[in-house]
């Protein structure tokens, strides 16, 4: 299995301006070399067959020969190789010359497509050897004799044992341009565009292409591959960097340095790209058949990657690793979050904001946007009241640290212990004190839910919720507990997120409040519903669930993305090598997708929560699921 994943290569070889000889034995080179490091779609520059900058070398039927025995050629050395490889070259057609990008495949043209946008300005004088692309115009042509060669645009190369793999291209200019050709090649299907270009390089000029590439892959949900003519092309008037670039969904893959030549590979995820697609399911990208664009009726066939991949992922897809764009993450989603629940305060005229306070870090984070809410609005913090509910459990770290935090912040505190009320109700049902089942956690989550409730009925306020995005994807928390509030702040706040944002609010206080902040952070996660031993916490939720770190792992790639679960294990295998086995992350997986499936009836009725990214579980906006939605499917492939 590839998983939907193309190895694909973007190769700059060195060229020589007008020595078709040359340049060939350098194109063949590569293609081999990407063909033997398993690319399936290797891309060349601009012209590379003759160089970009041969000016009006282009009229000379020398060269326009020599090019077309070149091309014979390559298609010659590419028999047997499964490799889609586009080199750019001039082909004359009905008396015209245009710049174009030829599509082989194991020794056969499978198409031509010409640029559709030629540059006249600047530096670029393409128009004086070049036509622009015939508008709604396809004809067949022959070509380094073969017979019957799709000549068009609009062509989309389709893989016939690979359905989601189709790719379309864009010369340089075509990119730059407002209406860029890759945008209808998007609509159509193509789900990778590829670029043959000749950028010459300026001041700041690599940076504006990196976004440009990076941006286009984003509103067209598709894969960029941009191949930049290197060192070779004349310097008579510009120098060529060879800037490569691989794009995914907004996301560069890779990146080549500048003035080096070479061969720059990842992997692009076309299944994740045509998942994507479906999933927006609006009108940009068509349905029905494809418009006036044309497949080859001879598909190409590719061999499917093995080994390990790559591209890189993130063990912490919701946190940036980049220190300065973390920084910028947690204040925009404080910010979020505050705001929320400024405008919820306002709505409803409370006048209190009630919150439960256990010592740990969901409930820190509530507590310190709640505060930050109060603060922006200009109400006062004293009408904030955190409770603190000691209860069998507790131990008296996550006591004091409770209480120590109220302190420093100024808000109104309350100790109520909950022991005796539980204990009286659990007299009433007839539940044995000493037997420590669900009953005697459960009960006291929903003692603390009442308390709260009632505080919030007595000050004319709301109950604010604590509980993040990560137990409510396990179905982690009591239901009609810790599951009720009037309103969730963290509810779409991954636990991994949770700690950093933590963690900010702390360094920005400073001070005692850090002190507290930062023996919050490094005290075990834990409900504490359960006696402590020897005073210390007994309980710890990822010794049962499983460690959040592989939970929203799995949460950003099965439930964002849509993979399939032998996929998410596939690259958390890759992803957290060393770290944990492959056994250890099949065994949390089921267990996400059991708890993931089972829990969804807490999911359905949960409070009001404002969302902070990509991936959110409300009922109302992000994901709807019945609650008896069957997870054998998804468990059964997780081997």
């Amino acid at each position: 299995m590839n998983y939907g994943f193309v190895k694909v290569c973007a190769a700059t070889p060195e060229i020589r301006v007008a020595d078709v000889e040359f340049n060939t034995e350098q194109i063949i080179k590569a293609i081999k070399d990407s063909a033997e490091n398993g690319s399936q779609l290797t891309v060349f520059p601009e012209l590379c067959v003759c160089g970009y900058t041969c000016g009006d070398l282009f009229n000379q039927k020398t060269l326009l020969d020599g090019v077309e025995q070149s091309i014979a050629k390559i298609c010659k050395a590419t028999e047997g190789i499964d490799t889609l490889v586009f080199v750019g070259a001039p082909v004359s057609f009905c008396g015209r010359l245009y710049n174009c990008a030829i599509g082989i495949h194991s020794g056969k043209i499978l198409g031509v497509v010409p640029k559709t946008y030629i540059p006249s300005y600047g530096e670029f004088y393409e128009g004086r050897h070049f036509t622009a692309a015939p508008e709604d115009f396809w004809d067949l042509i022959s070509l380094a004799g073969q017979e019957d060669i799709i000549f068009d645009s609009k062509f989309i190369f389709k893989c016939k044992n690979q359905s989601e793999f189709t790719v379309a291209v864009e010369i340089c200019e075509d990119l730059w341009v407002p209406q860029s050709p890759s945008i209808s090649h998007a609509q159509e299907g193509a789900s990778i565009i590829v670029n043959l270009s000749c950028s010459d390089e300026t001041v700041g000029k690599a940076e504006y292409r990196k976004n440009l590439v990076k941006m286009q892959s984003a509103k067209l949900v598709c894969g960029y591959v941009y191949c930049d003519a290197g060192d070779g092309e004349s310097t008579t008037d510009m120098v060529f960097a060879g800037h490569n670039i691989i794009a995914e969904c907004g996301v560069v893959l890779a990146e080549s340095k500048l003035f080096e030549n070479g061969l720059l590979y990842s992997e692009i995820d076309v299944e994740k790209i045509i998942a994507e697609r479906r999933r927006m399911s609006g009108g940009f990208f068509k349905q029905d058949k494809y418009g006036d664009h044309r497949y080859a009726d001879r598909m190409f066939k590719t061999v499917k990657a093995n080994g390990a991949l790559l591209r890189k992922f993130s063990r912490t897809p919701f946190v940036p690793e980049d220190d300065f764009k973390l920084s910028e993450r947690t204040e925009l989603i404080l910010n979020i979050q505050s705001k929320g629940l400024e405008k919820r305060l306002k709505h409803t005229n409370a006048k209190t904001a009630v919150i439960g306070i256990s010592g740990g870090l969901d409930s820190a984070l509530a507590l310190l946007v709640t505060y930050r809410a109060f603060k922006s609005i200009g109400k006062c913090v004293k009408d904030i009241i955190a409770v603190t509910m000691p209860g069998f459990g507790t131990t008296g770290k996550t006591k004091n640290n409770s209480l120590r935090l109220i302190e420093i912040l100024g808000v109104t505190g309350k100790t109520i212990c909950i022991s005796d009320s539980v204990s009286v109700h659990f007299k009433d049902i007839g539940h044995d004190i000493n037997n420590l089942d669900v009953t005697f956690e459960n009960a006291q989550a929903r003692m603390r839910t009442l308390v709260l409730m009632d505080i919030a009925n007595q000050t004319g306020g709301l109950v604010i919720g604590t509980g993040d995005l990560s137990e409510l994807a396990l179905g982690w928390a009591t239901y009609n507990g810790d599951h009720m509030s009037m309103y969730g702040v963290n509810s779409s706040v991954p636990k991994t997120l949770v700690k950093h944002l933590v963690k900010s609010e702390a360094d920005r206080f400073g001070g005692k409040c850090r002190e507290v902040l930062y023996d919050i952070l490094n005290t075990e996660i834990s409900p504490e519903l359960l006696p402590p031993k020897d005073g210390w916490i007994s309980q710890k939720t990822e010794d049962i669930v499983g460690p959040y770190i592989l939970h929203d792992f799995f949460l950003y790639y099965a439930i964002r993305w849509g993979f399939k679960p032998e996929k998410v294990q596939y690259i958390a295998v890759q992803t957290f090598k060393g770290i944990y086995s492959k056994a250890t992350i099949s065994k949390w997986l089921k267990n996400f997708y059991k708890r993931f499936f089972a829990q969804q009836f807490k999911r359905s009725c949960s409070p009001d929560g404002v969302k902070v990214g990509s991936v959110s579980l409300s009922p109302r906006g992000d994901w709807r699921m019945p609650s008896d939605a069957v997870s054998k499917l998804w468990i059964d492939e997780i081997k």
